[in-house]
């Protein structure tokens, strides 16, 4: 049977629309309540920026063969052990017949700040993979195979995201993949790595402008990190287990 990608280009058109839309709601409401100092802070953490997103891996599970399993997307369900730590919290788990399916982060940075959020971003990133790869090898979700682990990212395509990066590294040279590199590169680069390091079954990440608001056009970095290498392996893993399930 063929995977089901959901008309998934149009669907993350939508919620690149959504992402900003919401952005922008939430910063008059800030207005309205007399709390615009705080920036871009108060925006971001509304909770519902990356809700389109959500939406869009919601339908090609359900499209997909598990339309039946539990699809958790509240906090108080959310959280899964660790290794490193007792538990994490996720953004999104489907679990089936008692079997962990997948786990997804959706996860998204703007300006004008891109430095720190970005360490901040990709740090956080590494520790949930290796807690939850760790926590997967010693059983904590019994005996099973390995589960989905996706990982998504939104940034802002803006100059500052676009605009070479100076590096600071006075003992040892960083690798050259990283030198004048952008923000974007350099999360495409981190993309590729958390799946080359096999911590993520796929990682993506997109860029789109504060103008997308109108149009949800956006642009991926490379095939490898791009929004269709996600859908398309995520079909897969869950038509698999789905064809694995219900025999």
């Amino acid at each position: 049977m063929a995977l089901d990608l959901v008309d998934y280009e149009q669907k993350a058109r939508e919620a690149v629309k959504a992402f900003w839309g919401n952005r922008e709601a939430a910063k008059q409401k800030q207005i309205e309540l007399g709390k615009i100092d705080q920036g871009e802070r108060g925006v971001v953490v509304n909770g519902k920026n990356m809700d389109g997103f959500l939406a869009l891996v919601l339908d090609i599970v359900k499209a997909n063969g598990l339309a039946h399993a539990e699809i958790h997307q509240k906090k108080a369900v959310l959280t899964l052990p660790g290794y490193f730590r007792p538990t994490k919290l996720w953004d999104l788990l489907v679990i089936y017949k008692g079997e962990l399916i997948a786990a997804i982060e959706l996860k998204s940075q703007v300006g004008p700040s891109f430095g720190n959020n970005f360490n901040n971003r990709t740090e956080e990133a590494i520790g949930t993979a290796l807690d939850l790869r760790t926590a997967f090898r010693e059983e904590a979700f019994g005996k099973q195979p390995r589960p989905f682990v996706g990982w998504l990212m939104m940034v802002e395509d803006a100059p500052k995201s676009r605009s070479p990066v100076k590096n600071s590294s006075p003992h040892f040279p960083v690798f050259k993949e990283f030198k004048g590199s952008s923000y974007l590169k350099r999360y495409d680069l981190l993309c590729q790595r958390l799946v080359q390091e096999q911590l993520y079954t796929t990682a993506a990440v997109i860029a789109a402008e504060r103008a997308a608001v109108d149009s949800g056009d956006f642009r991926e970095m490379s095939s490898m990190t791009s929004l269709r290498t996600f859908v398309t392996t995520l079909a897969g893993h869950v038509a698999a287990e789905a064809a694995r399930l219900d025999q």
